[in-house]
């Protein structure tokens, strides 16, 4: 299943090229208000519960087609983004040079995988723009995509075991760790408003079974195909990331894990527009600013 929100926060399921509208199914009353809008995140903690009715109200509710909405990110207010570093042997490698020409020097700890936090207050939706600051143009610091695998939490915990991490995920979106290369903090480079686009919608884990298996692909300005690679080369798999990340912090329902950067990342500027798509997920188009 294919889990949208959508103009007022609205909850809907999308089918080929349209969407339904299924809120009144939820047995939660409706905030649109991101801030408090918790029946988003019993959503994602008790999906399975109610999911039979969310199915029932797609058969029985009218559709409309995707282009008649506005689509949002496929989140609200979550308490975290973590976001893995390091995770695509690639990445690593390409690295080496990036930071040489950015920094003047690598940066060898920054080489090894580890998690780290984006403020959440850097999320946005499809076709929302990237932002890219004044200050860190002035101070001709170059700004870089990173499309990347986002897992959204469902249950949640603590100390999960990684053998039962797949159970604790609610399903996966698109995402843009946009990053500022400097030698600022990652989470200071990574926190920008705008810097963490993700959508169009979150794919439930029961559709896709094995998160090894999907591809990535990032093409700038339609025609210079800047990422593509497929999860299979993850270093750290999504049930490890998800075990790991769960032993240094409690994973609350809704938040968002960003899996890691593939090879490919490169600079974007005013008036470049990023298309990407990942295999099971969909399709997310984001423009510059």
């Amino acid at each position: 299943m294919k889990l949208a929100l959508f103009d007022d926060n609205r909850l809907g399921v999308v089918t080929d090229a349209a969407i339904t509208d299924v809120t009144t199914a939820l047995p939660w009353p409706h905030d649109p208000d991101p801030l408090t809008a918790g029946w988003w995140r019993a959503l994602c903690r008790d999906f399975a519960a109610v999911r039979a009715d969310v199915e029932k109200a797609v058969t029985g509710l009218p559709s409309r087609p995707l282009d008649a909405v506005r689509l949002r990110a496929p989140a609200l207010s979550p308490s975290k983004i973590v976001a893995c570093a390091s995770n695509y042997a690639a990445h690593v490698e390409e690295m080496h040079t990036v930071q040489e020409r950015t920094l003047g020097q690598v940066e060898s700890w920054m080489m090894n995988f580890d998690v780290f936090l984006k403020a959440p207050s850097s999320l946005t939706g499809p076709g929302e723009p990237i932002v890219l600051p004044e200050g860190e143009i002035a101070a001709g610091h170059e700004i870089h995509h990173e499309a990347e695998l986002v897992i959204v939490v469902g249950r949640g915990g603590r100390d999960i075991p990684e053998e039962r991490a797949l159970e604790h995920i609610l399903g996966y979106t698109a995402g843009l760790d946009v990053t500022v290369r400097s030698a600022a903090d990652r989470s200071r480079r990574k926190s920008h408003d705008t810097f963490s686009p993700v959508g169009p919608w979150i794919t439930t884990a029961d559709e896709l079974p094995d998160p090894a298996n999907l591809t990535i692909d990032l093409v700038l300005n339609g025609t210079d195909r800047r990422q593509h690679v497929t999860t299979k080369d993850l270093i750290t798999s999504v049930p490890a990331i998800v075990s790991y990340a769960s032993h240094m912090m409690t994973l609350l329902p809704g938040d968002l894990i960003f899996t890691g950067a593939p090879p490919g990342v490169g600079p974007i500027h005013r008036g470049d527009r990023l298309d990407m798509t990942i295999s099971g997920i969909g399709r997310m188009h984001t423009p510059v600013t």
